[in-house]
């Protein structure tokens, strides 16, 4: 009987792996201890809309950086073929890939992290898996092969994230562009009768809090 393997669920330490990549060996997550990550994978190098993507994450990996934010790609290609790729990006895009890219060759670290799905083909999904400075995973998205991902979206999910942790506080539709409440974020909703009665004071004398009922208040971002 085969063992099964446990794929990482939100809230669980990343799996401990060391990677070859672009960059060299790589030991995850401790290479990214204190710092977040980005983990995306793509189904092969040499394909258009990963092409795409590539040039996106590296067009914001400054932006990433500023949020403490490392980028890191994978596919079951060889270190070989994504060398030759990303020389072709910087030779037709103008643009040089800064990040390293995980070469899955034998798909060991694809399964582990649930890429692999044989419904859409032999090659990885679109997976994105973003990780804490603690090393704990934060966000799983997968996305099929021929739907590329917006990388503003990974980027707004790390500020979001990280300002949800700092402020203790939960973010809305969209954050911080929601269409009805702006930037403004969500105070988790009291959860006993006294913690009703202090929320709805607080809010009598805080300006930026606005409760529209007693579970569903609001804090203007400083």
């Amino acid at each position: 009987m085969n063992e099964q393997r446990a794929l990482p669920l939100l809230g669980e330490k990343f799996p401990a792996m060391k990677v070859k990549t672009t960059k060299g060996m790589i030991s995850l997550p401790d290479e990214y201890s204190g710092k977040w990550f980005v983990l995306f994978s793509h189904p092969g190098d040499f394909t258009p809309v990963c092409t795409t993507e590539f040039i996106g994450f590296e067009k914001r990996r400054q932006d990433f950086a500023a949020l403490n934010c490392e980028l890191i790609g994978l596919s079951v290609d060889q270190v070989f073929s994504h060398l030759k790729w990303i020389e072709w990006i910087k030779e037709k895009a103008d643009v040089e890939i800064g990040f390293p890219v995980i070469a899955d060759e034998l798909g060991v670290i694809a399964s582990t992290l649930g890429m692999l799905h044989p419904g859409k083909g032999s090659n990885t999904v679109r997976s994105v898996f973003i990780v804490d400075d603690k090393g704990i995973v934060r966000i799983i998205l997968h996305y099929p092969q021929e739907i590329g991902r917006s990388v503003d979206e990974v980027l707004r999910a790390v500020k979001a994230l990280q300002y949800a942790d700092k402020n203790q506080a939960a973010m809305p539709e969209n954050w911080p562009n929601n269409s009805w409440l702006g930037n403004k974020v969500i105070i988790p909703p009291a959860n006993s009768v006294d913690g009703i009665k202090n929320r709805l004071k607080e809010a009598e004398k805080d300006k930026n809090i606005e409760c529209w009922d007693w579970w569903f208040c609001t804090r203007n971002v400083d």
